[in-house]
């Protein structure tokens, strides 16, 4: 029976990230791969052990073409690694950077400057883009309508303080370092900045003649930061597990942090999704319940960003100290952290609606969500990565039919949560985290489907779900259905802890898994799964077609992900800043993007991003003439000393000794405006 903890000692796993699952899974022996490749592994012969993986498909309807045969689908030739602060296309191809870190997009429109206020920031493009969605004007699904005209909808993961603070000049910050006052305070505007920084921009933008993109001033164009008032929908509405002092009830929260992927639903709003959330809270108090320690929420003094130090000491910024100080939770923060976590939806269309974090997709680390194609009559299907080492794939099925006419949020608030088994014959279940099922009951600690989806990392734990490395980001194939997750990496897996699903040891390279649902039919609860690629230098990789990878497509890594409308597989790379360019990440440079055929495994590498950063996020305009990708934290592998010199490692993308790094969006046609990736 599950019990709350006492008091704890964080863990950290070799990249700064607390490692928040310490648990036994009772089952985790049922899905470690056999004795003899057990031994394979342990001898160092991995290739041996997984050869059989990659002989070619075992997902019903796919089978690979042998590597030789003609790759249409990727028609440009791959660009070499790169190691210049710069972004590098394919011959034939241009790019142009849009809405940079501090863009003007509404209000009084503020021009960008290292000394514009926090109310500034509010009116301004946020800080270090991610995952992002084109809709066109005329609010149609996403393969209709405008290509020249919509709103481009963007998140921002985090913040740099450094580069965000002019007092931060000549100090010896590093990344996720901020100023501090003498008596131990914050800056409460310093904070609001920050804040402000978070969330998503919603930016009208038009091409203009010759390919170039601007942005278009629009009433509905606005910033969802930190701050904004949120609704509380699903089966957690209400819970005591979420009162707090700003809403007593349970039904509201403010804002959304540490926004990764996203996901846009068949009715045509933008999800958002919390990744990164917990170490944003401070808890000092004696005993730590599951719900803040199962997550990692700061015990060490201080949280993330010190937001709780603000010297206004303001309710939304003390907040996010989340220790009990009152008699009861509607008097204090001890449930906040139990705000986030969650998938928010967004109506882009209208600017005086009211976001909505839905509680039946989950409370974890959230990469992104993916939508089967929803069909007429039948439940709505999308998925979830936990992105943390050690972590779950999940799985929402509605319990309600998809209408065109009618469908809405409402999809989203009743149905049913599983998470993922990967057995070793290449098949796979899908364990419901539904109260009263699989064990989750009070006699083992679950007290109700709000309790169950709270915890939603302990309930799949109690069910024996396959731990994975690191789930980030999921594409559907539009042909078929198939699934594809990418697994960026996990240093911390050791021998003994090695599966089928999981097959390689201290995996620095990552990998990319998939899985066909049985029958063709998502809402089942069993499919069909082999491994995509192995990613990795060319002596320990793997292809579809059995061969390693090689100089046009090796990558380490993988991170976001995206099907376009022709079936193109989109990869993108995501070393960590302490690793880029060091040691036996230098081979590969510079992240990057890489577009696969997914019948013959053919990868090719399409771009390569300047010193620093991470590529993620990328879509299309519906006649995939534009497409638009991000570029985030430009310049992060600039080092304390550097910063306090004021040598700066990356000055894209203004290239300007006067103006840092800035995350942006990059805009990328083809000179005799064909298709992408033609």
């Amino acid at each position: 029976m599950y019990e709350e903890n006492t008091r704890y000692t964080q863990q950290f796993d070799r990249d700064g990230e607390p490692i928040c699952n310490r648990s036994n899974n009772p089952c985790f022996s049922s899905i470690l791969n056999s004795r003899l490749q057990r031994r394979q592994v342990l001898r160092g012969t991995l290739a041996a052990a997984i050869t059989s993986m990659f002989a070619g498909s075992i997902l019903n309807g796919l089978k690979a073409r042998p590597a030789n045969a003609s790759t249409p689908m990727l028609g440009f030739k791959a660009v070499p690694i790169s190691e210049a602060d710069s972004i590098v296309v394919p011959q034939g191809y241009t790019a142009r950077v849009l809405i940079p870190w501090g863009e003007p997009i509404s209000g009084s429109f503020p021009s960008y400057s290292l000394k514009n206020t926090g109310a500034e920031q509010g009116m301004q493009v946020g800080q270090h883009h991610d995952g992002m969605h084109f809709f066109p004007i005329e609010g149609k699904s996403p393969y209709e309508g405008s290509s020249i005209d919509g709103l481009l909808v963007v998140n921002h993961e985090y913040v740099e303080p450094r580069y965000t603070h002019a007092a931060a000049v000549g100090q010896a910050l590093g990344p996720d370092d901020f100023p501090m006052k003498e008596d131990g305070t914050r800056d409460t505007d310093q904070v609001l900045k920050e804040m402000n920084g978070h969330g998503v921009s919603i930016t009208r933008i038009s091409r203009q003649s010759g390919g170039s993109w601007k942005v278009v001033r629009d009433p509905r164009n606005r910033r969802i930061t930190a701050l904004t008032p949120m609704e509380i929908r699903g089966p957690v509405r209400g819970s005591d597990l979420i009162k707090t002092k700003y809403s007593p009830d349970g039904t509201r929260t403010r804002g959304t942090i540490n926004n990764c992927a996203h996901g846009v639903t068949p009715w045509n709003t933008y999800l958002t999704c919390e990744e990164n959330w917990a170490r944003y809270f401070l808890n000092n108090d004696e005993d730590v319940p599951r719900d803040h320690e199962r997550y990692g929420v700061s015990t060490d003094g201080t949280s993330r960003y010190g937001w709780e130090l603000a010297d206004n000491k303001a309710d939304e910024y003390i907040r996010f100290g989340a220790s009990a100080s009152g008699a009861s939770a509607t008097e204090d923060y001890r449930n906040e952290p139990n705000t986030f976590g969650w998938v928010v939806e967004i109506d882009p269309f209208n600017p005086k609606s009211t976001p909505v974090k839905h509680t039946y997709l989950g409370r974890f680390a959230h990469e992104g969500v993916v939508f089967q194609p929803p069909v007429e009559g039948q439940p709505i299907v999308c998925y979830s990565g936990d992105d943390a080492r050690f972590e779950y794939i999940y799985k929402y099925v509605s319990a309600q039919p998809y209408n065109q006419a009618t469908a809405s949020g409402a999809l989203l608030d009743d149905g049913t949560l599983y998470v993922a088994r990967f057995n070793e014959d290449g098949t796979g279940k899908w364990l419901a985290l539904k109260f009263g099922e699989n064990g989750l009951t009070p006699e083992n600690g679950f007290q109700d489907q709000a309790d169950v989806l709270v915890n939603t990392r302990t309930a799949a734990d109690f069910v024996c779900a396959t731990k994975m490395d690191r789930p980030e980001w999921g594409a559907i194939d539009p042909r078929n259905g198939n699934v594809y997750f990418t697994l960026t990496n996990n240093s911390n897996r050791e021998p003994d802890q090695v599966d089928v699903a999981n097959p390689r040891p201290k995996n620095d390279w990552g990998h990319i898994i998939r899985w066909s649902e049985s029958g063709k039919n998502p809402t089942a609860t069993s499919f069909k799964w082999d491994i995509f690629v192995l990613s990795g230098p060319e002596d320990d990789s793997r292809k579809l077609s059995g061969r390693p990878l090689n100089a046009d497509n090796i990558f380490a890594n993988p991170d976001g992900l995206w099907f376009d409308a022709d079936a193109r597989l989109w990869i993108q790379t995501d070393i960590g800043e302490s690793s880029q360019n060091q040691g036996e990440f230098a081979q590969f440079g510079n992240n990057q993007m890489l577009a696969a055929d997914t019948d013959t495994g053919e990868i090719r590498r399409f771009l390569t991003g300047p010193i620093g950063q991470e590529i993620t996020g990328v879509v299309t305009t519906p006649d995939q003439r534009t497409m638009f990708i991000n570029v985030q934290h430009p310049g992060a592998t600039t080092s304390e000393e550097e910063f306090a010199a004021g040598k700066i490692n990356s000055r894209w993308p203004n290239k300007n000794p006067e103006i840092y790094p800035r995350s942006a969006t990059v805009v990328i046609t083809k000179d005799d405006g064909g298709v992408i990736g033609t």
